[in-house]
């Protein structure tokens, strides 16, 4: 899995979370939670295919879906971590 850290990308990683967690937090029922994941990574891949000119390759389509994907891991660690300390 450690192949996978040069897929990830910061910005889009930092886009998706903020994306995630404001629908998560606006939409208020719990049919958009199941749908989270899958909206951040399409948008993970759009911000990449954006960034990269247009261009769609194999490995713009991972970095991207693996960065999207990554903010929702990043969401819950950070939503243990609060919870622990609280």
């Amino acid at each position: 899995m450690d192949f996978l850290n040069e897929f990830s990308i910061p910005v889009i990683v930092g886009i998706c979370l903020c994306i995630g967690f404001v629908l998560k937090n606006l939409v208020t029922t719990e049919k958009i939670n199941k749908f989270i994941p899958l909206i951040v990574a399409v948008l993970g891949i759009v911000i990449n295919v954006w960034l990269n000119a247009w261009t769609i390759t194999p490995d713009i389509l991972l970095a991207g879906m693996f960065s999207g994907l990554a903010s929702t891991g990043m969401h819950q660690m950070f939503k243990q971590f609060i919870n622990k300390t609280e």
